[in-house]
Formats: structure tokens, sequence, C-alpha cells
């Protein structure tokens, strides 16, 4: 443990060596966990999941939680630059620990320390979202919903040339969503708008789980588009024959109309209409006939 708990920093005999065993040892009981925890998942996701937990981070979180840092042997360079707060420092030291372990009492006694350390990060992720960057997960989530793709602009940048910040719009013009987030980097300033953007996304769809239009009814469609509305038991006819009643029922209703007119004229006035001119000082009138509209 001694040794284990040593930098390079500090001696010769240090804990490197260990942490190489430690690692191997970590990936194997993981993987194990992993393999019957969750029986329903694939190799690939399997493989991410078990990345993701024995990263440097994952391994500097469980360094702090066992407060590491005050049992670390380092130089004294290293003590005055604050190694004992290096994460690298951290995860690297925890693996030697395991290293150690099995070494001392064999590979079941540092199953059931890994085991123990690890059960209750697996009772908090999610093995579906664990280790999937913010573009992948709102990617995943709008196709999930049936929604177009984010579009990503880069609308400014900022500062010197060797230290830009960019940032970056994200937008999902169907839920009416624009986000931007900022960077070192455009990828940086895509994950961090992302990461918004689907924070934005999951609350529109929590709020209102039916977000996507529903079409109208045919005969609401058909009302807009100027046609006679079909009643909703009546057979439907199609537009040819309804567009032809339509011009005989029109054709019908001028007659009717020329018909009326016609009745209304006094017989007498019809013989002025007729008769000639008296006198040569006025043009002769043209003839008046009446055509009846069949």
């Amino acid at each position: 443990m001694q040794q284990a708990l040593t930098h390079r920093s500090h001696g010769s005999l240090h804990n490197e060596r260990l942490e190489f065993l430690g690692d191997s040892v970590l990936n194997c009981v993981v993987a194990s966990l992993l393999f019957e925890r969750y029986s329903k998942i694939d190799e690939g996701d399997l493989s991410r999941v078990r990345a993701n937990l024995v990263k440097q981070q994952t391994l500097y979180e469980i360094a702090q939680r066992l407060e590491l840092s005050q049992f670390l042997r380092l130089g004294e360079g290293e003590l005055k630059s604050g190694g004992f707060r290096r994460p690298s420092i951290l995860a690297d030291t925890l693996e030697a620990l395991f290293g150690a372990i099995f070494l001392d009492g064999g590979f079941e006694s540092a199953r059931k320390v890994i085991r123990a350390l690890y059960i209750p990060i697996l009772e908090t992720v999610d093995p579906k979202t664990l280790g999937k960057d913010a573009k992948t997960l709102l990617q995943e989530f709008l196709q999930g919903k049936k929604i177009a793709l984010p579009q990503y602009n880069v609308v400014a940048t900022h500062g010197a040339a060797h230290n830009q910040e960019f940032e970056v719009e994200c937008l999902v013009p169907k839920l009416d969503i624009h986000v931007f987030g900022t960077g070192g980097s455009r990828r940086a300033g895509e994950q961090a708008a992302a990461k918004l953007a689907l924070e934005a996304v999951q609350a529109a769809f929590a709020k209102s789980p039916g977000t996507t239009r529903k079409s109208k009814p045919r005969t609401a469609q058909l009302k807009l588009a100027g046609i006679a509305t079909v009643q909703p038991d009546a057979p439907v006819e199609s537009s040819a024959r309804q567009t032809g009643k339509a011009a005989k029922t029109e054709k019908a209703e001028k007659a009717e109309k020329a018909d009326k007119a016609k009745d209304a004229i006094p017989a007498q006035g019809s013989d002025l209409l007729k008769a000639e001119p008296d006198g040569d000082d006025h043009p002769s009138a043209p003839a008046v006939t009446h055509t009846k509209t069949a």
C-alpha cells in the first residue's frame, strides 16, 4: 500500500507499475459488473459505458470521496505545485491501489472493493446516454420525435487569434428554439449550444407532449379550397361531377332571369321598339330582337 501511494517524484520505488496492473484489474471487474447488470445492452454500448466509468474524471471523483489526497507521498516540487489536487495523480494512485489489493489479497478481494465503489455510481447513471456528447443526444432525441436535425452557425468570434472564443447558435426551427453557446473552439461552442438546446427541447415536450401538428380533417381542407363542404354522412362526389352540376345550375339561373325580364316589358313597349322612325332626320335604329335562351 505504501508503494501504491508513492508518486514517482518522491523516490525510485513508486506506483507506476502497480498502476498498470490495477488498470487491467479495474477494466475486468467493471466489464463483469456491466455484463451482469445490463443484460439487454449490446457490446458497443457496454464498451462506451465502461470507458466512461474507468476514465480519469470518474477515478478522480472516487479518489476525492476517499480523501486519497491526504495519504499521497509526493516530492517537494509536486507538493508546492499542488500535485495532491491534480486529477491525473489521484486517478493513477487509485488504480495503483487496486493493483496492490490484487497482489495482496487476490482477484476476489480487488473485485469486492471495486464493486463497492462502483455500484453507487451505477445507481445514478443512464447507460443509454452515459458518455454521449450533447450534440449526439440532441440529434437522437429529435430523430426519435421525427423532427429535422438542428442547425449550427458560428455567429461571432472574440479574442486574439491564439485565444479565440467562438459563439455558436443552435436552431431547431420546428420547435422555435434558438440558443447560443460559446467555447474555445467551434466544436466546443457547438457542444455548449447543443446542451442548451437539448434542455429547451426536453422542457418543451415535458410541457406539451403533443407538440407536433395534426393534419386538419378532409372536410375543412375542402372548405378552405372553396369547394362545397362534404357532409359527414353524405357520399362524396368527384370534383368533376360537382363542377358540372355547378355550371348547369348557373346556366339555368341565367335563363330564368332572362325570361323574367322579357315578361316584365309591356306589349306596346315592344311595338315601339320595332316601329320605324317618322322622319329622315333621325338615323335608322337597329332592329331589336329577342333571343330566347334555351
